[in-house]
């Protein structure tokens, strides 16, 4: 599991963007689009390992949403794009919400689904709460 987690921790989602945005090159895409939604100025060019849409293409005038799946280069880029994106709510594209999300494995989904379903119960209780990565050998 710990292998397959730090394979993906590069890897991010970007949901909710209007069909065929993208055009024929994903990356050249999310150079810009990053730039623009986050106010983020990065210190190197963005890049990526690969990038691409997942699931059918639809015709541009369909209203249909894609989601874009994108391997950074590097980590420090990865995690500035999605910090900056949840603080800032990205919903400026033609009025759909944009999300981003780092990419997990099943078993960690599942992990984090149980957890959130505790969190209300501890909160009624008072118990402090968190989560944190154990260190292994």
């Amino acid at each position: 599991m710990d292998l397959e987690a730090k394979s993906r921790r590069d890897t991010v989602h970007f949901f909710s963007i209007p069909e065929r945005k993208e055009g024929t090159d994903v990356r050249a895409y999310l150079r810009n689009l990053l730039p623009e939604l986050t106010g983020l100025a990065f210190s190197l060019a963005l890049e990526f390992q690969r990038a691409h849409r997942i699931g059918p293409i639809y015709k541009a005038d369909s209203g249909m949403l894609c989601t874009i799946i994108a391997c950074f280069l590097r980590h420090e880029q990865a995690c500035q794009g999605i910090t900056a994106a949840r603080a800032q709510g990205l919903d400026s594209m033609e009025g759909n919400a944009i999300r981003v999300a780092a990419d997990f494995s099943l078993e960690t989904n599942e992990k984090q689904r149980e957890y959130l379903a505790l969190r209300p119960q501890l909160r009624d209780m008072n118990i402090k709460f968190g989560l944190f990565e154990l260190a292994r050998m």
